[in-house]
């Protein structure tokens, strides 16, 4: 050390005057409302039938894919993650890959047959007839993700998509989709949905262990990817 005093943390830098308390708080408490109404319009009976329908899928051997980038790959892996160990309560694991968390096949893919192909390939090696394809974008027109729900109707699977305001291409090409409502500019819009989407996901999982159980217990109840 020198001697010298340390910088003052406290101050901005290049002399820029310090950011207003109160408009900080009130650009929170706008990204937090917007949040609560994107949260309030969210199709909970859609995502809590994916969850029971995926406890069956799953406990009969099916399998759950999951696809997403930058952002939603995280979530993808999240949601797997779930399925492989466990959310809530202890039990057996069931199958569900994220296509981006294998970098091996991803880097070779998008380096033999484009960036477009990177989970499609993946869906025609993983996926079998009856299995789940779950798609995340907070736009709805990421094109490798418009071209994996090709490959899965092209297996015979499910196909979902969690995505941002409808319309949107990867709503319209899924069988099933829950769209996030929100206002705002694009930054901000992409947050919400992105936030909006972790909670859906929690309730996937609400549902499916809800299910699971009932399964497990032996009390008769629907399946079927639908």
């Amino acid at each position: 050390m020198n001697g010298a005093a340390p910088p003052n943390s406290a101050a901005p830098p290049n002399g820029a005057a310090p950011p207003n308390g109160a408009a900080a708080a009130s650009t929170a408490q706008r990204h937090i409302g917007a949040l609560v109404r994107a949260l309030a319009g969210l199709d909970t009976r859609l995502l809590d039938d994916w969850g029971r329908r995926l406890a069956v899928i799953l406990g009969r051997g099916g399998r759950l894919l999951v696809a997403g980038n930058g952002g939603s790959a995280a979530q993808a892996q999240h949601l797997t993650a779930e399925f492989t160990g466990r959310f809530a309560a202890d039990r057996r694991p069931y199958s569900a890959i994220a296509l981006h968390a294998d970098t091996s096949a991803v880097t070779a893919i998008a380096n033999d047959y484009g960036y477009s192909e990177v989970f499609a390939r993946q869906v025609l090696g993983h996926g079998r007839p009856g299995d789940v394809l779950l798609t995340m974008s907070t736009s709805g027109r990421s094109q490798n993700l418009l071209r994996a729900v090709g490959a899965a109707r092209q297996l015979g699977l499910a196909a979902w998509a969690l995505a941002g305001p409808a319309p949107n291409p990867l709503a319209d090409a899924c069988d099933e989709a829950v769209c996030v409502r929100c206002a705002g500019a694009a930054p901000a819009q992409t947050a919400t949905v992105q936030e909006a989407h972790e909670v859906a996901l929690h309730l996937i999982c609400l549902a499916f262990d809800a299910r699971a159980a009932a399964v497990r217990d032996g009390t008769p109840g629907e399946g079927g990817p639908g």
